[in-house]
């Protein structure tokens, strides 16, 4: 892990500081959370901007998709 410091708002810590005594966490803990599904969100959203940037190529050409009908069957090559 790296350390870092970052400077919160005081209603952001005292908001996250009561989540972490709730939770019988450390603060960190829970920041490191927060972080973990921001990142995960970003992700997810990332995939989802370039499968549609990506949808229209797929309708249109159909050789993109001409491997769908091998779906569920055996393939050897």
């Amino acid at each position: 892990m790296y350390r870092t410091q970052i400077l919160l708002e005081p209603e952001q810590h005292k908001i996250l500081t009561e989540i972490a005594r709730q939770e019988k966490r450390s603060l960190s803990d829970v920041l490191r959370e927060m972080v973990d599904k921001q990142i995960a969100e970003r992700k997810q959203l990332a995939l989802a901007t370039a499968a549609q940037a990506l949808l229209a190529d797929y309708q249109a050409d159909l050789e993109l998709t001409a491997f769908q009908s091998l779906n569920g069957d055996d393939f050897h090559a």
